[in-house]
């Protein structure tokens, strides 16, 4: 088995081996994983954050030795935590940092990252701080940055920066943490999910106090909750129907 590791600030994760194939997820500067398969052109990769798989081109790739892969999961995680950043490889040529990249073990990237980081596990009160940063970042779906996020990425980052793994998927990150009875139990930082009119599951956002929630519809913002779901005031009416309430921390 191959193995690689994000060089680059950014890489789409395609469903299938072409430009032209749906993002349904991305792999940020510093990230790791398993390559499945690989041709001459692309490779089927599982990033081992949160075992999402999808196809990347080799070009994209910065391959990496079974022993260095081994290092990288051993290693606690340092993330990230400013809007933008800036890392320098050795011919002197800059590299964008987005916010919540990897920076596991630079000496295999070759490069200097500037900029905060985060390592370890953080506290509760973190979490809605965090969240505060993606405020007005755009809805892209398959998006995991500050310029452009699906509601699930936005949840998966916040929670990753202060050292929690999330699913990639709502109905994934569903299936985590405790469950809650009302919404009166929850504390800033708890999840609130959301589903359809066929009962699937498809949208998540982070709770926070006095009854708000952050989560991502258009762009990241700030509307009510209550026991129907969000009530979106720009809309006058509710956007999203609550189906469960889950505690991770």
């Amino acid at each position: 088995m191959q193995y690689g590791i994000c060089p680059l600030s950014v890489i789409p994760l395609r469903i299938s081996p072409e430009e032209a194939s749906e993002m349904t997820s991305q792999v940020l500067f510093g990230e790791h994983f398993k390559i499945l398969e690989s041709r001459k052109y692309w490779s089927k990769i599982r990033v081992s954050s949160d075992k999402c798989e999808g196809w990347v081109p080799n070009n994209q790739v910065h391959f990496i030795t079974k022993e260095e892969f081994i290092l990288i999961e051993e290693k606690q995680p340092i993330f990230a935590t400013d809007l933008l950043s800036f890392a320098e490889h050795p011919n002197g040529t800059p590299i964008s940092i987005i916010l919540g990249s990897s920076i596991p073990l630079t000496k295999i990237l070759k490069v200097t990252v500037e900029g905060n980081k985060t390592e370890g596990k953080q506290t509760k009160k973190h979490i809605i701080n965090t969240a505060l940063k993606y405020l007005n970042a755009p809805e892209l779906k398959g998006g995991k940055t500050p310029f452009g996020i699906d509601a699930s990425g936005f949840a998966q980052m916040v929670y990753k920066i202060n050292g929690y793994n999330l699913l990639r998927t709502a109905q994934e990150q569903a299936r985590q943490g405790e469950a809650l009875s009302f919404i009166e139990e929850c504390e800033p930082g708890d999840l609130a999910f959301f589903d359809d009119s066929y009962g699937h599951i498809n949208h998540v956002g982070i709770v926070m106090k006095n009854n708000f929630i952050i989560h991502v519809n258009g762009m990241v913002r700030i509307d009510r909750i209550d026991h129907t779901g969000i009530f979106n005031y720009d809309l006058r009416n509710y956007s999203h129907q609550l189906r469960v309430l889950k505690r991770i921390l």
